[in-house]
């Protein structure tokens, strides 16, 4: 078949580059032909009709994406340039289309057998561009499968207006299978929705340890210093002061995989080269060097899985925990789940049982290979 995946916009989230990566390589290892369908959001812009105007144009520009937080294309180009490299080699996608027209005329012009939407958090209506666009809205009357595989809201409460409610329960009902990332996930969709859901893994754990090692070694990434591989996407001083106390407890070193500055706009301007976002194998070569994982990030513990390293994750609700701690249940690995509270009282040198993590993980993968072949089934 030829499908269509539909996913959250791939810029410099690795988690959300990988595992669309992961999705489309089980689906190309069951034959099918995939393509990735960029749909991502407009860039705050301002037409002036006379070129003369273009200096005002631009400082009008700058100061309301620095007011609004919004980065400009160029922005964002600069800082993913290393992780569009990954993206532009090794994933198979459209051009970003950035309106509803361009989206329809894309479609109108190319004909699928399927699409898939997934995984991510592609029903989270924050984070979308158009929430009714990952519902498969523009496909109207069109025959074609259409399938959620591990799609996520990203929280266990309901963020969706009661008319985008309406909308999506009415779009959700002509899918042909769905299937969610999280055990809430399945709540909300029966609910909210109106429809039954299955609960499957993420795609990036459809995918063996060797089959991301090797990426890092086709990318030739150099074995990198440090033993406390620390991602942090929110960096406080509680989760200063949590790795500080794991580092002096187990006399570790810690190294990061992040720019040295955030990407905002300020800062991009400021400080140019050091907002870009390292190589994604980089990244995966953080999880192989690594002798213990501290994260606040679902795909972080996800790759520690993979990766049989012992982790800790600090909870972050700002960033929703429903993910997380649906993933370490399935694993039964809650108590992985820390506190700031929690850091006095913690054993970090507590070990997992890699043996009884994979069984557990083996059986979900065969399942969820299971559903996808299913779902995709005429």
């Amino acid at each position: 078949m030829k499908l269509g995946i539909l996913t959250q916009p791939l810029f410099t989230n690795y988690g959300g580059i990988l595992q669309a990566y992961a999705l489309q390589s089980v689906l190309q290892s069951m034959g099918h032909e995939v393509k990735i369908i960029r749909r991502d959001p407009k860039y705050l812009s301002i037409r002036f009709p006379n070129s003369i105007l273009l200096d005002i144009k631009y400082y009008i520009c700058k100061l309301l994406r620095r007011k609004s937080g919004a980065k400009s294309a160029q922005q964002i180009k600069y800082v993913s340039s290393q992780t569009s490299r990954f993206i532009n080699k090794y994933i198979n996608i459209t051009e970003s289309l950035y309106t509803e027209n361009q989206l329809n005329k894309y479609i109108a012009n190319n004909q699928y057998d399927g699409f898939i939407v997934g995984s991510d958090q592609v029903w989270r209506p924050a984070m979308s561009p158009n929430i009714y666009n990952f519902f498969l809205d523009f496909l109207k009357h069109d025959p074609a499968r259409r399938v959620a595989y591990a799609a996520s809201f990203g929280v266990d409460n309901w963020e969706f207006t009661e008319e985008q409610t309406q909308i999506c329960r009415q779009l959700a009902k002509r899918f042909d299978a769905i299937s969610v990332r999280e055990e809430s996930g399945v709540y909300l969709c029966k609910k909210y929705l109106g429809v039954n859901a299955a609960h499957v893994l993420d795609p990036t754990l459809l995918l063996s340890e060797e089959e991301y090692t090797s990426l890092v070694i086709a990318e030739n990434e150099l074995k990198l210093n440090g033993d406390l591989f620390c991602y942090v996407l929110d960096m406080t001083k509680d989760t200063m002061a949590c790795i500080a106390t794991i580092k002096s407890s187990m006399d570790y070193s810690d190294y990061y995989c992040m720019p040295d500055y955030k990407d905002t706009p300020y800062n991009i301007e400021k400080y140019k080269h050091l907002c870009v976002f390292p190589p994604v194998t980089q990244w995966i070569r953080s999880f192989m060097d690594a002798k213990m994982v501290f994260t606040d990030s679902f795909h972080g513990t996800v790759f520690s899985i993979i990766f049989h390293k012992p982790f800790w994750v600090i909870g972050n609700k700002n960033r929703g925990l429903s993910r997380i701690e649906s993933l370490l249940k399935i694993f039964g690995l809650q108590d992985r789940l820390i506190t700031i509270d929690d850091v006095s009282n913690t054993d970090w040198s507590k070990q997992i049982n890699w043996k009884e993590v994979n069984q557990k993980r083996n059986l979900l993968k065969e399942l969820s290979i299971s559903y996808i072949c299913n779902a995709l089934k005429h």
